[in-house]
């Protein structure tokens, strides 16, 4: 038996999600092109390979899908998904990715701060006088429903319930590996109904600008078409900007409770936390897989990867790379860090990274100032497990 062939890695092993790195750097090091059998993917977990596959979107697609299980369902599983520019490729990816960029704009996620650094300050009032308090949902989970909310237009009475579909579209129970189908239908469903009253009542919103918003095509300039491009983008705009801040706040609480010299340092020195922002992204990806449709057939590291096969980007694992970082799993709220993939690299890089990047910063000097220390019950926290991004359901926190 050769050294590598006790090496199993399962996206949706919920034993494995737990702590995958210590796998993910024996792939690294032994493994660089895994080809998992029993749900027949392919898979890399170096910095480089992760990097190159995602700007080499001709070889590596993304039109057929970006989740594991998407691709591998085909045309009737992207159907259900509908199409958003996650599933696409240039042309019609760079369209539309460049209409929903019109809304991201520095200037207006910049004029969201002051309102975000108020929401963060009462959310922290509400807990004021209390000893516990779940780091997540009472907090960290909470700041991105809101600004999206704010950004889309959706009513406040709304958007925990948006946020809700948007876990529930992700997550998966033990041994499940399909797509919450029902959860996505049920997005699109309300947005219809939003998208239809700002046509009658339009807003400073998100959703107002995407319906006044016009293409051109060999069939010269129209509007979005609402099955097929307007409201898959509201929905993208919705779970991926709830999810990703969602994550990285979950990761910030436990990570700062088992590094408090890291986060002790964020308290003497606030001037920091843009910095600790980049290294809880580098260290725990909020979305550490993605998956591309490999178009042409492919050698990597002496394998052949034949054209059809579904590609698995371990984002997660790059981050760990010691190829690219020195001492990688050394967690250094002050490291230098060069770059990194875990907002996405290449054509797919998140267009909402200076909004995530924005609520997390506030939402961290915020939590900090007003608690420089506490201690994660990790025996009663929750993971949210899925096949594209890691995090926590729940996170009770102890403050002093």
């Amino acid at each position: 038996m050769s050294l590598t062939d006790d090496i199993y890695y399962d996206p949706y092993d919920y034993e494995i999600d737990a702590n995958p790195h210590p796998l993910w750097k024996r792939m690294r090091d032994e493994m660089p092109l895994y080809h998992n059998q029993k749900f027949d993917f392919y898979a890399v977990s170096r910095y480089a390979d992760v990097r190159d596959m995602s700007v080499d979107w001709r070889t590596f697609s993304s039109a057929r899908g970006s989740v594991l299980e998407i691709i591998q369902g085909g045309p009737a599983a992207l159907e259900q998904i509908r199409l958003s520019i996650l599933f696409e490729d240039p042309p019609p990816h760079d369209v539309h990715r460049a209409l929903l960029a019109r809304s991201f704009t520095p200037r207006r996620i910049s004029a969201l701060e002051a309102g975000i650094r108020e929401m963060c300050r009462g959310y922290l009032d509400e807990l004021s006088g209390a000893d516990r308090f779940d780091f997540v949902r009472d907090y960290g989970g909470r700041i991105p429903t809101m600004v999206i909310g704010m950004l889309l237009g959706v009513p406040d009475e709304d958007r925990t319930y948006l946020r809700s579909l948007a876990d529930e579209s992700l997550h998966r129970a033990e041994g499940e590996t399909d797509f919450n189908y029902d959860a996505q239908a049920k997005m699109i469903e309300y947005y219809s109904a939003l998208v239809e009253r700002r046509r009658k009542d339009p807003a400073d919103d998100l959703i107002t600008d995407l319906v006044n918003a016009e293409v051109q095509d060999e069939n010269g300039t129209r509007k979005l078409d609402d099955e097929r491009e307007l409201l898959p983008y509201i929905a993208l705009v919705s779970a991926a900007g709830n999810e990703t801040v969602a994550n990285l706040m979950g990761w910030a609480g436990l990570l700062l409770h088992r590094h408090p010299d890291q986060r002790r340092a964020l308290v003497e020195n606030p001037a920091l936390v843009p910095n600790a922002v980049e290294e809880l992204l580098r260290y725990e990806a909020p979305s550490p897989i993605q998956a591309r449709y490999v178009t042409r057939d492919v050698e990597l590291h002496g394998q052949k990867v034949p054209e059809g096969s579904a590609m698995v980007l371990i984002t997660g694992s790059a981050g760990r790379d010691e190829r690219q970082y020195k001492d990688p799993d050394r967690f250094d709220v002050t490291r230098g860090i060069t770059g990194h993939v875990s907002l996405g690299y290449g054509i797919h890089f998140c267009l909402g990274a200076a909004l995530a990047r924005l609520e997390s910063r506030v939402g961290l000097e915020e939590v900090l100032a007003r608690y420089p220390e506490w201690e994660v019950d990790e025996e009663n926290s929750e993971m949210v497990h899925t096949s594209t991004v890691r995090g926590w359901d729940t996170l009770p926190v102890a403050v002093h």
